[in-house]
């Protein structure tokens, strides 16, 4: 499995996402999870919110696994928190922060979190407040690492005017189809196309290089937003005939093709499966190993009807 650079050590550059594991049985976690860790994915992820109400998901991991405490040392969990949808809300509070990740805390079944993420951006956030839920967090133990999911370079900027711990990850929706961070930047300055149209605060990407963030890409084979799995879908006839050729020529399923192009990019991003499948889980976990070329890479994109001017 092909690493990549995360904070001040290296991650594998697929990772596994538990948000659909609330109904499955204790057996069917162990094989998901034994078979990510064969293909190389030690880094698990995980959000308050998965499962339904607070805390499903994570504590149907904790309990499946009951991992011993050498076993828990072998892997990353991270987790996020911040939306609160009981009450149709985000929150960034330093008090709604450590209730949280105590709640996360027991029901993984452990005593840290590796990476914390700020789920979607609280619009109401005082960053003074992150910095002392983030302080106090990190003092205890309870929490190694921090990041943000879905947040602009301006969102992360002001988090770091008061918060003094290394912002590690950006988890953002990214796939072949679906791809605004990457597909704006290739038509600045069109004024007639709308794939010209800046709907991230100005290169999230290139922002991320710069600044030593590691990208997680979500829904790397959604269509859109929650819209349906491209591939395979008839309405992306034309993609989905060059991952074909492409997966033959590699010897390797679709799914691989899908996650190579992501891990192709320089930005040396994580490609967040969101599978309960494990035969999935293997396909799409070799496609990191798979280095595209150019020409290929940039005939996905063309085929998946972005514009290269």
């Amino acid at each position: 499995m092909k690493t990549v650079p995360f904070g001040s050590t290296t991650a594998p550059a697929v990772i596994a996402g538990m948000m659909r594991i609330a109904d499955k049985t204790d057996a069917q976690i162990r094989e998901l999870y034994d078979t990510a860790r064969a293909a190389g994915i030690d880094f698990f992820d995980h959000a308050d919110i998965y499962g339904g109400s607070m805390h499903a998901c994570e504590a149907r991991f904790g309990d499946a696994l009951q991992l011993n405490a050498a076993e828990r040392a072998e892997i990353v969990l991270q987790t996020k928190c911040g939306i609160v949808p009981a009450q149709g809300m985000f929150d960034f509070s330093y008090e709604h922060i450590v209730t949280q990740v105590e709640g996360s805390l027991r029901a993984l079944r452990t005593d840290h979190i590796d990476v914390l993420l700020l789920h979607r951006p609280d619009a109401l956030v005082e960053p003074d407040e992150v910095a002392r839920a983030f302080d106090e967090l990190e003092a205890a133990g309870k929490v190694r690492a921090f990041g943000v999911s879905n947040h602009t370079p301006r969102q992360i900027d002001l988090l770091r005017t008061a918060v003094r711990q290394p912002l590690v990850a950006n988890q953002l929706q990214l796939s072949i189809t679906h791809a605004p961070i990457i597909a704006q930047p290739v038509a600045a300055n069109m004024v007639a196309e709308e794939q010209s149209v800046d709907r991230d605060g100005g290169g999230i990407v290139d922002y991320c290089r710069i600044n030593g963030i590691t990208i997680q890409a979500w829904s790397p084979f959604q269509g859109g937003f929650f819209t349906g799995v491209f591939l395979g879908d008839p309405e992306y006839a034309e993609l989905n005939t060059v991952i074909d050729r492409l997966a033959a020529s590699y010897d390797v399923t679709p799914i691989a093709i899908a996650t190579a192009w992501i891990t192709r990019h320089p930005a040396n991003m994580q490609v967040v499966l969101g599978t309960t499948t494990p035969e999935r889980v293997r396909d799409a976990a070799a496609g990191a190993d798979i280095v595209l070329t150019r020409p290929e890479w940039y005939e996905l994109f063309r085929a998946a009807g972005h514009l290269l001017p």
